[in-house]
Parts: C-alpha cells; sequence; structure tokens
C-alpha cells in the first residue's frame, strides 16, 4: 500500500483515541498489529480501515475486559460479541458486589464497633415485603434515595417504605421477636435486592445497625451488608396524613383488572366509577371502554393515571382482590389488598382534559 493511504502511528493515534505506546502493545500481543513496517527505520503505520477496529478496542478496555475476551470480541460475529459482552459486564457486577461485601466486613473490623441489635424478621416475609415495596423506587441522577428501601422499626412494628415521588409503597410487618430497639434509616436499594434470594431461604434474618449500614444477619448463610443513604428521604408520613376524606371506594378483582390495563392500548388510563361497576377508558381514545364487575360505593368518578404508575401499584398487592381508595380525580388514590391492609400504595393521578 502506498505510504500516502497510510498514517504514522501518531495520527493513527490520534484518530482511534489509543497512545502510541497502547499501539505498539497491541501489535506486540497481535490485536492490532500495523498495516505496514518501515525495514529501515522501523517507523509504523496503519490503514483508515484499521481505525474502527481500533475504536471498539479501546472501548473494550475502557470496560475493564481483559485481553483474551477483546480479541476473542474483536474476531466474532454481532451475536457472539453481544454474549461476550453481557457475560463480562454481569461478572464485573458480581465482582463489584463482592468487593462492597468484603469491605464491609473489613470496616467492621477496623472500625471494633459492635452492632446494635434492632429486629429480627421471618426470612420468606421480609423478601416478599422488600420486593412489593421498591416496585415504587426511580433511579434519578442525583436523587439516589429515591432507589432506597426505608426501614422504621418500633417496638410494635418494622414498616418498610419506598417513593419515586409518584408512588409510595409502604408495608407494615410484625417482627419475630420484638424489637430491641427503634430504629430508621434508608438503605442501598440494590444491596437490598442482591439480598433477597438469601434473605428468603432464611428462617429468621436478623437486622442490625452498623455506622453508615445494617447487617443482615442469616443463620447457615452468609450475612449480607447494606449501606445507608445519606440523603433525607421524602416526608412520607406527612403525604400518608394530608391524603384527606375517601369520598369513593372500589373493590375489585386484581387479575382481572390487570389483565385489562395489560390488554388495553392506552399508555394514559381513567378509571370510572359509576353506580356499582368500573370501567377502564383510555385518556386519548374515549372509545376504548372495558367494563370491570366491581363494588363501588360513594361519588361517581373519572380519575386518570399513567399505566406506569398504576399496573405496578396493584400488581404487588397481596390477595385476590384490590380495594381503591379514591378521594377525588386530583388527589393519590390509595390501593390496598382488600383482606390485608398492611400493604399500601397511594397513587398520583394526572390531569385529563375529559370532563366527567
Amino acid at each position: 500500500m502506498p505510504h500516502s493511504e497510510l498514517m504514522p502511528i501518531g495520527v493513527f493515534a490520534r484518530r482511534s483515541g489509543l497512545t502510541s505506546s497502547a499501539l505498539r502493545f497491541y501489535a506486540d500481543s497481535g490485536l492490532l498489529p500495523p498495516a505496514e513496517v518501515d525495514p529501515v527505520s522501523g517507523y509504523r503505520y496503519y490503514s483508515a480501515g484499521q481505525v474502527a477496529r481500533a475504536t471498539l478496542l479501546r472501548r473494550l478496555r475502557e470496560i475493564a475486559m481483559p485481553l483474551a475476551g477483546v480479541e476473542a470480541v474483536l474476531d466474532s460475529g454481532a451475536d457472539e460479541a453481544f454474549r461476550l459482552l453481557d457475560e463480562h459486564v454481569s461478572k464485573v457486577v458480581e465482582d463489584a458486589a463482592a468487593a462492597r461485601q468484603k469491605a464491609a466486613v473489613i470496616k467492621s473490623a477496623l472500625g471494633h464497633v459492635p452492632g446494635l441489635p434492632i429486629t429480627a424478621l421471618k426470612g420468606p416475609v421480609l423478601a416478599d415485603a422488600v420486593e412489593q415495596v421498591m416496585t415504587a423506587t426511580a433511579y434519578e441522577p442525583g436523587l439516589p434515595v429515591l432507589a432506597g428501601l426505608r426501614i422504621e422499626a418500633s417496638h410494635e412494628a418494622v414498616t418498610l417504605t419506598a417513593t419515586d415521588r409518584y408512588r409510595l409503597s409502604t408495608r407494615t410487618l410484625v417482627p419475630a421477636e420484638p424489637p430491641g430497639q427503634t430504629w430508621a434509616g434508608t438503605v442501598d436499594g440494590d444491596e437490598m435486592r442482591a439480598a433477597v434470594t438469601e434473605i428468603r431461604r432464611s428462617a429468621l434474618v436478623r437486622l442490625e445497625a452498623v455506622p453508615h449500614g445494617i447487617w443482615l444477619r442469616m443463620a447457615r448463610r452468609e450475612d449480607r451488608h447494606c449501606r445507608l443513604l445519606p440523603d433525607e428521604f421524602p416526608d412520607h408520613r406527612l403525604m400518608l396524613a394530608s391524603l384527606g376524606e375517601v369520598t369513593t371506594r372500589v373493590t375489585v378483582a386484581k387479575e382481572p383488572l390487570l389483565r385489562a390495563l395489560e390488554e388495553h392500548p392506552g399508555v394514559r388510563i381513567a378509571l370510572h366509577t359509576a353506580g356499582h361497576g368500573m370501567n377502564i377508558v383510555s385518556v386519548d381514545d374515549e372509545h376504548r371502554d372495558i367494563p370491570l364487575p366491581a363494588t363501588a360505593t360513594g361519588q361517581a368518578l373519572r380519575i386518570c393515571f399513567e399505566l406506569t404508575t398504576l399496573y405496578p401499584a396493584v400488581s404487588t398487592a397481596i390477595g385476590p382482590d384490590v380495594m381503591l381508595d379514591l378521594r377525588g380525580d386530583d388527589r393519590p388514590v390509595t390501593i390496598r389488598s382488600a383482606d390485608r391492609g398492611d400493604l399500601t400504595t397511594p397513587a398520583m393521578p394526572i390531569k385529563s382534559d375529559h370532563p366527567v
């Protein structure tokens, strides 16, 4: 190839984002040999066609993929490359989680601070409650607390709460043993989710507070540590206290309601209560109307929701029936199990341009 069509190593380094020393290393390792080497001077030259491979190589190394994995991705087709990338990312995430747990053990040993026993809960009950409540979390830049789980222990009960500001889910649990301390904190949601499998397999889980975190102590299983989030949790008690009087109450079977929400084409849903039933109507297409058998008391009401807000609130309810406590078309609706009220989810409606 004529030298006029080749790039010296410095130019190719700028084009690819790799340093000259990195290019020499990758050439020697066989991942990116130069297109030509001057036999007299030893200068290395690269072609324009090598830029794409060099750029991909750089990106793979930026996500800490080892050289063997880089070579496999570079030399494979798209489907195999996708699989290798997914495997690598999964391993990185697993390694990070393991490192975080080991760091918590090291910090505990360095600090010599004894843990403060909080309470003990049945593992399967706690696992279910965590999964139910944490459907109301969200990942927002600058607001990590919205992805956290609030835990509050009193002498009578333990309450789990999560909110994404549009939904708030809370569940009260009866401790297996009387709580030894009153305690409140917001734990990292991802770490709590990661511990759910072990929690579910443990007959009893003891919660123990330490500086900057809690330990989940489980017999015959590895203890798990969850970090505390420093940010202040939203004042959910004030929101719950200011909900207002219930004007309409609807009891409806959970599964038919979920199925109707799944099958309805609209992304904005209106619940229309009248007489002794309830209809699901699309906010954007009033002609799509799905009637549902329900027991409705109080005022007729039309209240609108985003599907992404209403569906998770209904799906996590316990038991075959859900109860909707409505307070008007601009007030939060409380969604709870008709036969068990210890899981409660207030959900925010949206404005509608259509009159009732």
